[in-house]
């Protein structure tokens, strides 16, 4: 059976939704412990807490949202329709989460725990129908590459808007305003996820139909344990997202206090990696049409722990160039793996529909959003509790034992994390070669026999 190829205004459509999810992402990861603890003037002993336990009430959400995209289908198709209803929900969450009322201390810590749930429910009820979108845009595993390629560009383009755009606008508006200043420069980033998400939703159709099977949740859990290479993807997922969320989180304490940088010199080691992970979006994309993905994938993070031990030792406070290009080289490494990895997912929902004769979609990337959302969790306890144990206090001069974890921590740490989540990959078979031959044609064949031709958006 032929696949149509996805157009380039589909690809850039679909691209824009994961900007839309980046606006979240990329402040949890890159920007939201400094907030509170620089900004919001939260106690850092409360942060382990704060940013384990919304993500983890969020991580269930995303079980039961997987459930319900699996047994629920409208003439819009499956996922999309979430993208139009949660779009303004989705931005006013954003805006409430940077919002900082005067309040007392115990009074702040019930507005930061009250806004962070609600701002990752939201998140939930569009990235669970987003993550799962690829595998029904395509049957063709190239197209999913080249899709979440697109994807994977724009969402990290969203991520250098928000490392430049943000911390340089809300220092303009003075040391005084520091807090109205994030306020506003994340409510514009917040409007322009809403829009992207609408955009989403216009250019993007869902053609490929699998039967609408209900299954008891016990049973769709079995299946997915049971479908060992769904099982090493979660995994993977676990341990590399506690990997990036650590990185990314240190990333502004190392700039300011390590190197010793101002304002723009913070903004400046942040942007320069995600430029590094922009730019491993259109290389992986290249690379992957002339070399195995799996092993691009496997090899990426083992690159990525080396490099992490050598800016551990060959950098010290004052070689601000060398920190700059090793930061830009991890970051340009490390994620030469994202759009294989969010490619192959659906693959190995089809692996587990070709081996037990069922499929489970919607609960399988829920189920892989729920790991992130651990990795998540893991990670900004792991942050909160080393900001704690080392006696971090915001703008003051820091000893040089606070220096140090502040440098293992960006390198070292979230290295060995990188280092664990290659070598499970050599666990994972399904190559191209592989799918099409022993899996893509089963998997089309079934959903035409228990599917029609998905309407036209």
């Amino acid at each position: 059976m032929k696949t149509p190829r996805l157009s380039v205004l589909e690809k850039i459509g679909f691209g824009g939704g994961d900007a839309a999810v980046n606006v979240v992402w990329s402040s949890l990861a890159l920007i939201i412990t400094f907030f509170y603890t620089d900004v919001f003037k939260l106690n850092p002993a409360y942060l382990a807490m704060l940013g384990l336990i919304p993500r983890l009430i969020d991580a269930f959400a995303d079980v039961a949202m997987g459930m319900y995209t699996d047994s629920h289908t409208t003439r819009w198709g499956r996922y999309r329709p979430y993208f139009l209803v949660f779009a303004v929900p989705f931005g006013l969450a954003v805006m409430l989460v940077f919002t900082t009322p005067n309040l007392s201390e115990s009074g702040k810590l019930v507005w930061a725990y009250a806004t962070y749930i609600l701002m990752m429910l939201v998140f939930t009820a569009v990235t669970i129908p987003y993550i799962s979108l690829p595998g029904v845009l395509t049957a063709d595993p190239q197209e999913r590459l080249s899709a979440n390629g697109y994807r994977l560009f724009f969402a990290k383009g969203a991520a250098l808007m928000v490392t430049t755009f943000v911390p340089l606008f809300a220092a303009k508006w003075g040391p005084e305003q520091i807090a109205k200043g994030y306020q506003v420069s994340m409510a514009v980033m917040a409007g322009a996820a809403t829009l992207l998400f609408i955009f989403c939703f216009f250019t993007t159709t869902e053609r490929v139909v699998h039967k609408n099977d209900r299954k008891p949740l016990r049973q769709q859990l079995g299946l997915l344990f049971h479908n060992d290479q769904w099982m090493v993807l979660a995994w993977v997922c676990v341990i590399g997202t506690i990997g990036y969320v650590i990185r990314g989180s240190v990333a502004i304490y190392y700039a300011k206090y390590f190197l010793g940088g101002d304002t723009k010199l913070v903004s400046a080691f942040i942007t320069t990696g995600v430029i590094g992970n922009i730019l491993s979006m259109v290389a992986s994309t290249w690379i992957t049409k002339k070399f195995c993905k799996i092993r691009l994938f496997r090899w990426s993070q083992l690159v990525t722990f080396a490099l992490s031990v050598i800016m551990y030792l060959a950098v010290k406070p004052s070689d601000i160039a060398a920190a700059f290009v090793l930061y830009f080289l991890i970051n340009f490494i490390v994620d030469l793996q994202g759009p294989v990895f969010w490619s192959i997912i659906s693959e190995a929902v089809d692996h587990g529909q070709v081996k037990s004769g069922k499929r489970v979609a919607g609960m399988a990337f829920g189920g892989i959003s729920f790991a992130q959302k651990m990795g998540m969790s893991l990670a900004a306890g792991i942050v909160g509790w080393s900001l704690n144990f080392i006696l971090y206090k915001p703008d003051t001069v820091q000893n040089t034992y606070t220096l140090n974890c502040f440098a293992l921590l960006l390198t070292v740490i979230p290295g060995v994390f990188h280092l664990a989540m290659g070598l499970l990959m050599y666990k994972y078979f399904i190559t191209d070669k592989y799918y099409n031959e022993k899996i893509r044609e089963l998997v089309t064949h079934e959903s035409a026999d228990g599917a029609k031709e998905a309407p036209a958006a």
